[in-house]
């Protein structure tokens, strides 16, 4: 449940931050500050190095959760807001019990995919509604982002149980650190002085809370509950993160808003007894 505040943070700080950075440069810069907390941690804790064979699993955390959600939500809400944005996060307890069951070996009862399906359904019309009829850009981005973060958290929780909840995503950062450097580098903002203080304030939430903190406890809580089960409790994220997008950024919560998270709640709901 810690974990899962910590992430509804997500994507109203996100929201903030890309008022004065670029996409590319915010999902660099992230990565590479969470990325020098973990390494820090892992050389004060003397931990050991993860095998072989958890490289290309540490690879796919990375991929998911170091740079393809980070940059895909950063790039989105270029196109949207951040309430419009969070609905789309009640997609992610079923991608990421897809993922477990693929990756995993978990088998929900058939009465989940029923119900995830509906909730599914829900955040699709929702966004057609939003836009006139059609995908938006940013709807199609999100849609991208919820798929490769339901792998990384499937793929990370499978590993944590025997590396660790945060000894996971501080190797997949780690393993992310030269890419994510480079690219810091490369898309830096040619002048500093005009920055806010509200996307400085978002980079620091999106590095220190969403990149490691809030994994550290979303790990740890996975591994022990099981993915499929204990994925489900992202179903209050919706919620949260629309209530900090109205109180942060003053954006509008409208009635259809409210309505498909509604309608996507009540569905990971009855999902999970199923799980």
């Amino acid at each position: 449940m810690l974990g899962v505040v910590i992430f509804a943070g997500s994507l109203p700080a996100t929201r903030l931050a890309v008022a004065g950075f670029s996409p590319l440069f915010l999902t660099s810069a992230r990565a590479v500050i969470a990325a020098a907390i973990a390494g820090a941690m892992l050389i004060l804790l003397r931990e050991r190095r993860p095998a072989r064979a958890d490289i290309l699993p540490l690879g796919l955390v990375a991929l998911g959760a170091v740079i393809g959600f980070p940059l895909l939500t950063a790039l989105a809400l270029k196109h949207i807001d951040a309430g419009h944005s969070v609905v789309f996060v009640g997609l992610l307890p079923l991608v990421t019990a897809g993922f477990a069951v693929l990756r995993g070996g978990e088998r929900p009862k058939p009465l989940f995919w029923l119900f995830s399906v509906l909730g599914s359904l829900s955040v699709i019309a929702f966004a057609l509604a939003q836009s006139g009829g059609g995908a938006t850009a940013g709807d199609l981005l999100m849609v991208a982002a919820i798929l490769l973060c339901g792998l990384a958290y499937a793929e990370g929780a499978r590993l944590s149980r025997r590396l660790g909840g945060w000894q996971v995503i501080s190797w997949a950062l780690l393993l992310a650190l030269p890419l994510m450097l480079v690219l810091a580098v490369a898309t830096r903002p040619l002048q500093w002085n005009g920055i806010g203080a509200g996307a400085w304030a978002g980079l620091g939430y999106v590095a220190v809370f969403s990149m490691w903190l809030g994994f550290v406890f979303w790990y740890r809580g996975l591994a022990l509950g099981g993915v499929a089960r204990v994925g489900q409790l992202q179903l209050l994220q919706p919620f949260i993160g629309l209530l900090l997008a109205a109180m942060v950024l003053g954006e509008p919560v409208p009635g259809i808003m409210l309505a498909a998270a509604g309608a996507v709640v009540l569905c990971v709901a009855a999902a999970r007894r199923f799980a």
